[in-house]
């Protein structure tokens, strides 16, 4: 055997090695807990044959703890890029098996590594996390590292898409990695989250919490908002990943990707014009309604479990990508809470970044009253949605289908707020306040001196209709040309449809600016 072979040789052994990870055992003791390897995962992830992999041979550099005794070629983390559907993406998955995953100096300068090479080369960023967190033995180096990939997370936002899935532990200053990327996944009974875990916490605060009560994917997708999906199983979760990419631009420069549809623009549904109850407090679904206007009835929802008074998620319409924002009157009235004002927001200001129009269906009551919300901050937060829709220059088009009053009108991709298209339903009202509340203000003392009941209940009613004949229509914001039009619900989709063809090429910028300064 000639030297070249042996060298080829040595090479072929030494990559098979290297894809073994931490070894056989430890890939065992991984299928055992119900998870994948960090290169399975990849494999499900990205287009057969299209992965390459980057830094295979790196090794950790510590010598603290006898630590030069044991490296792995990889040092527990894989890195590369490859295709998804054909599109250009790049993704690191850290290897349980190699040191628990744990975030080594090497470790975090091959991440960074492909996050530069994707915001330069305008490509998706993805990250599978299952990592034990900090490596202990190399110090500050190993919060260096993590220093280094939240900056990078940092620069990138806004650039390019930017995805973390959670396949296991993340926990420790670890978590502020996803929490600055666009997207986080996590897979039920066998992901968490968390700064502090179970033992710090019964220590410092007395409290018995596991491990799932703490940091859970079910707690993160209904209580803290941290998780925008939660998927039942590792295959489920590439997937969420999969369809989600699929409504997004490779970079803030590209329009997201076009999906082929024989679904007619101009479809109608006559059930839309029987779907608003005559009883103004009476609910809804607006799901129905989001269902019958998008393509073929798919509709990708994001943070479908947390603050479920608004509804947010990706949808095509005539095959283009489009964000949509709805209220949803079967969950406290469709109120403007400080959850829902925040997770409207941060989807609004991601379909802005990444040139996805947004389409935005109007039924709010107002914003939740309550020391609670004061105390909570409702009024910054509320502030969050409103200058999230002032501040996007993406095409924005409004329906108002019943409810729209006072503040939560406003904050709710008004026309002040340069939506291009609003229109309303015949159903709609939109006022400083209902009827009741209008007539309690503005009557309250006439209505009191009348000495009779019956009188008094006559005085409230006539004044009532007066204020709903007034105000609790869409003819009076028509008037002022607050609203485009007035449509027939049957016609809601193709409408939509064709104020988004009118506003495909619109052009608009805000005033220059170091950076804004969103109330947080």
């Amino acid at each position: 055997m000639s030297i070249q072979q042996e060298k080829i040789k040595e090479l072929v052994k030494r990559r098979e090695t290297a894809r073994m990870g931490g070894g056989l055992k430890r890939i065992e003791a991984q299928h055992q807990k119900g998870k994948l390897t960090a290169r399975e995962r990849l494999s499900l992830l990205l287009d057969e044959g299209s992965f390459e992999e980057f830094d295979m041979f790196v090794q950790h550099r510590c010598t603290n703890f006898s630590m030069e005794k044991t490296k792995y070629d990889g040092d527990g983390v894989i890195t590369g890029m490859g295709t998804i559907d054909g599109r250009l993406v790049y993704v690191f998955a850290q290897d349980f098996t190699v040191s628990g995953g744990s975030m080594s100096e090497t470790m975090a300068m091959k991440i960074s590594k492909v996050m530069d090479m994707a915001v330069r080369n305008g490509a998706p960023f993805i990250g599978i996390n299952d990592s034990g967190g900090a490596r202990i033995q190399e110090g500050i180096c190993s919060l260096a590292g993590f220093g280094e990939i939240f900056e990078r997370n940092i620069l990138a936002s806004g650039v390019i898409p930017q995805i973390s899935g959670i396949f296991g532990p993340c926990a420790g200053g670890a978590v502020y990695s996803p929490a600055l990327t666009d997207f986080t996944v996590m897979i039920k009974d066998t992901s968490y989250m968390f700064l502090t875990g179970p033992g710090v916490v019964k220590t410092v605060t007395g409290e018995n919490v596991t491990q799932e009560d703490l940091g859970g994917a079910s707690i993160h997708a209904t209580k803290s908002g941290v998780a925008h999906f939660s998927a039942e199983n590792e295959e489920e979760g590439i997937q969420t990943i999969k369809a989600l990419l699929g409504f997004l631009p490779s970079n803030n420069r590209e329009e997201a990707p076009f999906a082929e549809t024989s679904d007619p623009a101009g479809r109608f549904d006559d059930t839309l014009n029987d779907i608003i109850p005559d009883n103004p407090n009476k609910a809804y679904d607006m799901y129905h309604i989001i269902g019958s206007i998008v393509d073929d009835g798919r509709f990708m929802e994001v943070h479908k479990s947390w603050a479920k008074n608004i509804i947010v998620g990706f949808a095509h319409m005539n095959g283009r990508s489009v964000g949509i924002v709805a209220n949803q009157p079967k969950i406290l009235a469709g109120v403007l809470d400080i959850n829902a004002s925040r997770k409207a927001a941060r989807f609004v200001r991601f379909c802005d970044a990444f040139n996805i129009p947004l389409v935005t269906l109007v039924d709010v009551p107002g914003f939740l009253c309550g020391t609670q919300q004061e105390y909570g901050g409702i009024i910054t937060h509320g502030a969050k949605l409103l200058y999230a829709y002032g501040e996007a220059t993406v095409p924005k088009v409004t329906v108002t289908l019943r409810k729209s009053y006072g503040g939560a009108h406003i904050t709710m991709s008004c026309k002040q707020l340069r939506g291009d298209i609003n229109y309303a339903w015949p159903s709609a009202n939109i006022a400083v306040m209902g009827a009741e509340g209008a007539v309690e203000i503005l009557y309250s003392k006439e209505i009191k001196a009348m000495e009779e009941p019956a009188e008094r209940t006559k005085i409230a009613e006539q004044k009532k209709q007066e204020y709903n004949d007034l105000f609790c229509n869409p003819y009076n914001a028509a008037s002022y040309g607050y609203i485009d039009d007035v449509i027939e619900p049957r016609n809601t989709r193709f409408r939509v449809i064709r104020a988004l063809e009118q506003l495909a090429g619109k052009k608009q910028e805000n005033p220059w600016k170091k950076h804004d300064n969103l109330p947080l």
